[in-house]
């Protein structure tokens, strides 16, 4: 169960503390629980709906929005800001988009995007907390970090070294794709129409910021990979609040 607890130390804010450096083999193979985890995500974000029934709408939302946050610290929202800097200050340029990423200070570009991305969700889980469909906050975590899975099988990590190397260098492919397929199954059981129109918006937006990425960077980095999560997740969202 090692990988499992690295996939929930890395993702998350909870208090994991890991009995010592894990092997690259356990932090590839850890990337195969990153489904799992965002199901984890989704049970407990569905319990605290469930918790604040009852309670004035607006902040209802709020509260939701701020504990999916917290649960994963900004990890992705932050892979998300460097991202929108990067792309707008690189130029089209591979070398200097993938400099910019590094620079740990946030433009304007960076902010306005976030701002954008949590008002989108706000207003999405809004509506879905009106319409009554709970069983979404069950399956938008769980597609997202199911998407990073794909991200690493799919996709050339490009940045040499580090956290991201050791994932993409000793995932274990077959058994990631089976695990992907589990995790398709998965949303569909738990949220039924909801979840097969989740998966199809999911999977097309997969596709075109792939395409995006493998076009500006011939690949993946964590940064993107983060973006890519909290895009989809504003994606599916919002396209299932006006379904």
């Amino acid at each position: 169960m090692l990988p499992f607890w690295i996939a929930l130390q890395f993702l998350s804010s909870l208090p994991i503390r890991l009995p010592g450096m894990p092997q690259p083999r356990e932090v590839g193979r850890s990337v195969l629980f990153y489904p799992l985890v965002g199901l984890l995500f989704g049970v407990l974000l569905w319990g605290f709906d469930a918790l604040l029934a009852g309670a004035p709408l607006m902040l209802h939302a709020a509260l939701l929005l701020t504990v999916w946050v917290l649960l994963s610290g900004g990890l992705h929202l932050d892979g998300l800001a460097d991202s929108a800097d990067a792309w707008l200050g690189g130029f089209g340029d591979r070398e200097r988009t993938l400099t910019i990423m590094k620079d740990p200070r946030s433009g304007p570009i960076a902010v306005v995007t976030l701002v954008l991305v949590l008002l989108l969700k706000f207003c999405a889980l809004l509506a879905l907390i009106e319409q009554q469909h709970g069983a979404v906050l069950l399956i938008v975590p769980l597609i997202g970090r199911a998407a990073l899975l794909g991200v690493f099988l799919t996709t050339r990590y490009v940045r040499a070294g580090g956290l991201g190397q050791a994932l993409a260098d000793h995932l274990p492919r077959t058994a990631g794709w089976w695990v992907l397929g589990l995790s398709a199954v998965a949303c569909v059981v738990l949220a039924r129409v909801a979840g097969v129109w989740a998966l199809g918006l999911a999977a097309l937006g997969f596709v075109w910021l792939r395409r995006v990425m493998v076009r500006r960077l011939g690949g993946t980095t964590g940064d993107t990979a983060g973006a890519l999560l909290e895009l989809l997740e504003v994606l599916v969202l919002v396209g299932l609040a006006l379904v």
